[in-house]
């Protein structure tokens, strides 16, 4: 269908397939082996095609991988039989990791003796936490400053254990301060989910995502729940499932009473869903929406616990430049995510790698080689990716898409670079 639909649109408008070819920045061989069923046609094929053409979508739609995510969309509250004690290993090296095991295995083990977690149905003495509780804000903030510099795979222990700690302070606290102490603690879970899938570990991230749900609801706060959605619907983006991410990021802002910013933060990962599914205009509504409802929260988006990044000043201007190079306006894209990109802070370690590699993909999409491989060079000596799963996935496709020109001098000498860091070395 699509072969067909794509030879339609393109006689219908007098567009030869060498015009495609610049337009699209594939070659014409390739393209016409595409049109005469020889070669599959990829998604990014057709959205390539599908701007060029003008097509609204419909090209898109015809290699759209239809196949829902096998993952629930609304987050489930961890049982007591699952991972509800997590254990930490501290090798001679200095390296530690944590291993999750449920109360049954627990006890199986007579870990609760080994470990001296003593019963957990007992009540400490109550006392004001409200000093505590300042000391771990002011942790937190700190956290999320290392997170930008730090490999994600040493800061997940950290969050971990405050997040723990945390909740182990809520037996002590007194009725009025145990919701704000649970709250605080399930603002650390989620940034230990977030560290989680950034080190690549998407099924520890789901857990803790879902365990900071748990804790923020039993402290009275819903948006947690709702902003689980928006992170969820991130590993599915992550996974190339534009309906998945459409299904979470529409499901989370069903309830108008959730705050401005959790809402506007799901219609700009809704975005991103219309995006993958090749629909400019949904697309586009939806990014105008969570520009309006970002703005209308501008309290939300600082202090150490606002959710979602805090280090982008324009989150809309970028994710647009994200979703143009999905849509296949990689022209457009390129010049977008040059403009955004310089506006980043310095600090922001972590987001301009994670921007500045898909500010680089936008350029090698549209054809500027030379100008893609000066870029990609200076973010890997800036170590982009190499401790990043999810930058590790758009420098996949900056590799796949380079990789179209293996003769050109820049391509091969950037290559051996480029693998060196998509395996992880």
């Amino acid at each position: 269908m699509f072969r067909t639909e794509l030879r339609r649109r393109r006689t219908a408008t007098g567009m030869s397939l060498e015009e495609l070819s610049r337009r699209a920045h594939y070659s014409k061989g390739y393209l016409s082996k595409v049109e005469n069923g020889t070669k599959p046609a990829t998604p990014e094929v057709a959205r390539a095609c599908d701007a060029a053409l003008d097509a609204q979508g419909e090209l898109a739609t015809l290699v759209r991988t239809d196949t829902l995510a096998s993952r629930n969309d609304v987050p489930t509250e961890p049982t007591t039989d699952e991972q509800e004690i997590w254990l930490m290993g501290l090798t001679p090296n200095g390296e530690t990791g944590f291993v999750g095991l449920d109360r049954r295995t627990v006890l199986s083990l007579s870990a609760f003796s080994l470990l001296e977690i003593g019963d957990p149905h007992t009540s400490p003495r109550t006392r004001e936490v409200a000093p505590a509780l300042a000391g771990f804000r002011a942790q937190l903030g700190g956290l999320r400053s290392l997170g930008q510099h730090t490999a994600p795979s040493m800061v997940f222990p950290v969050a971990v254990s405050l997040a723990n700690a945390l909740r182990q302070l809520t037996a002590s606290a007194s009725p009025s301060e145990r919701p704000e102490t649970l709250r605080l603690a399930a603002r650390f879970a989620e940034y230990a989910g977030w560290m989680a899938q950034e080190s690549g570990d998407d099924r520890r991230a789901l857990w803790w995502t879902d365990t900071a749900v748990a804790m923020a609801r039993e402290g009275g706060d819903r948006n947690m729940g709702e902003y689980a959605l928006v992170r969820r619907a991130l590993i599915t983006m992550y996974d190339h499932d534009g309906l998945g991410t459409l299904e979470l990021a529409r499901h989370a802002q069903r309830d108008p009473s959730i705050s401005a910013r959790v809402r506007g933060l799901a219609a700009k990962r809704e975005a991103q869903g219309h995006a993958l599914a090749g629909d400019p205009l949904s697309c586009e509504r939806a990014l105008e929406r969570a520009r309006i409802l970002l703005a209308s929260d501008p309290d939300g988006a600082t202090g150490p616990e606002v959710l979602g990044s805090s280090h982008v000043g324009d989150p809309v201007g970028v994710a647009r430049g994200w979703c143009l190079v999905d849509l296949g306006r990689a022209e457009e894209a390129a010049r977008l995510l040059d403009r955004e990109c310089a506006a980043l802070p310095m600090n922001a370690t972590r987001a301009r790698a994670r921007f500045g590699v898909r500010r680089a993909l936008a350029h090698a999409l549209s054809g500027e080689v030379d100008h893609a491989c000066a870029l990609t060079e200076e973010l890997l000596d800036e170590g982009a990716g190499s401790d990043s799963a999810t930058v590790r996935v758009d420098l996949r496709r900056l590799h796949q898409t380079l990789n179209r020109h293996h003769g050109h001098t820049p391509v091969r000498e950037l290559s051996p670079r480029l693998l060196t860091v998509l395996h992880g070395v």
